[in-house]
């Protein structure tokens, strides 16, 4: 008889199936073009049936921008996540420069193969600018609850399309520096220092705002 794995289990197994389907969809985007790829390749190189890989991923950008969802709620997740005292900048300021550290995804640092495969395509190039508007949405929404500001109150949409705009700049501007072939450490340094200048031009219209 069968014994059922534990939830746990599981979960990590999809987890496991998700991420090869993404790392092989991944390799034939960059080596063919996004475009030019199918589902079915994509399907063949992972071993998994078509259906497997559109049940996983709706849309087939997702498949390239796996980290989307994460991505989306960043910037609400830092203003949930301040510190007493922090402001909804300081906030989002702090997360960024951890994000600088680490060179995570999520700000943009995935490689000059990657950079060029989205910047080389329409779709993806569409897709980006859509979770760029769906993040700054998600922040407006955080901003909201975080001030207890009415449905229709423009100031947390306000706050969210300045400190969405400003993540957006240097999103891009770490993608230039890829594609420039600039090194990582090199690209970390230079966009620091063209964050802190963002920010402290936001600091006198947004530092008292949202403050936890």
């Amino acid at each position: 008889m069968d014994v059922e794995p534990p939830l746990g289990l599981r979960e990590a197994k999809k987890q496991e199936t998700r991420q090869l389907i993404s790392d092989h969809a991944t390799r034939l985007f960059q080596r063919q073009g996004f475009e030019a790829t199918t589902i079915a390749e994509i399907a063949t190189a992972a071993r998994v049936a078509k259906k497997t890989v559109t049940n996983y991923f709706a849309r087939k950008e997702d498949l390239a921008l796996d980290h989307h969802e994460e991505f989306t709620a960043s910037l609400a997740r830092a203003v949930h996540a301040r510190e007493p005292g922090e402001s909804a900048l300081a906030a989002v300021r702090r997360a960024f420069g951890t994000a600088l550290r680490e060179r995570d995804p999520v700000a943009g640092f995935a490689g000059p193969a990657f950079a060029r495969m989205v910047a080389d395509s329409p779709t993806l190039t569409a897709r980006l600018r859509e979770l760029h508007e769906q993040r700054e949405r998600a922040l407006a929404g955080a901003l909201a609850e975080a001030t207890g500001a009415p449905a229709d109150d423009v100031l947390p949409r306000a706050t969210a399309a300045q400190l969405a705009a400003a993540l957006r700049l240097l999103f891009v501007r770490i993608q230039e520096r890829t594609l420039a072939g600039d090194p990582e450490a090199e690209i970390a340094a230079t966009i620091g220092a063209e964050a802190e200048r963002v920010f402290d031009q936001l600091e006198p219209a947004l530092g008292r705002y949202a403050v936890r």
